[in-house]
């Protein structure tokens, strides 16, 4: 399964950005999407992820600023950002895990995406 973002770039402090992953192979169901970021010598670090039930988590330092979504019909999960802080900057990956479907049967994954950057200015 590959995951494939977009949606990073340059912004403002107090800004906003949208971010995107979707989904494609050979997918029999998603259980969790998420996304996680990692800025230059930090550990990659958990943003935000919802289930395929739509329950969502959330880092104590997004909450009320950033908000995840998805549409299981696309396989796709959003990430609306905003009020940008400079310590958002990072670039950010998505995540997906479930069961694909394999020659002879089924099969759990977890995948990441290529990573997106968000990169925020003064």
């Amino acid at each position: 399964v590959q995951l494939q973002a977009s949606g990073g770039g340059l912004v403002q402090a107090g800004g906003s950005l949208r971010l995107s992953c979707t989904a494609s192979g050979d997918i029999v169901s998603i259980n969790y999407m998420g996304w996680y970021r990692q800025a230059p010598g930090n550990q990659r670090e958990l943003v935000a992820r919802i289930s395929s039930g739509e329950s969502t988590n959330y880092q104590d330092s997004v909450k009320g600023r950033f908000t995840i979504s998805r549409d299981n019909a696309k396989n796709t999960v959003y990430l609306q950002m905003n009020s940008l802080k400079f310590e958002d900057e990072a670039t950010y990956y998505c995540y997906a895990d479930g069961i694909q479907r394999g020659l002879w049967n089924t099969r759990t994954f977890n995948s990441w995406g290529q990573g997106t950057l968000v990169t925020v200015s003064s």
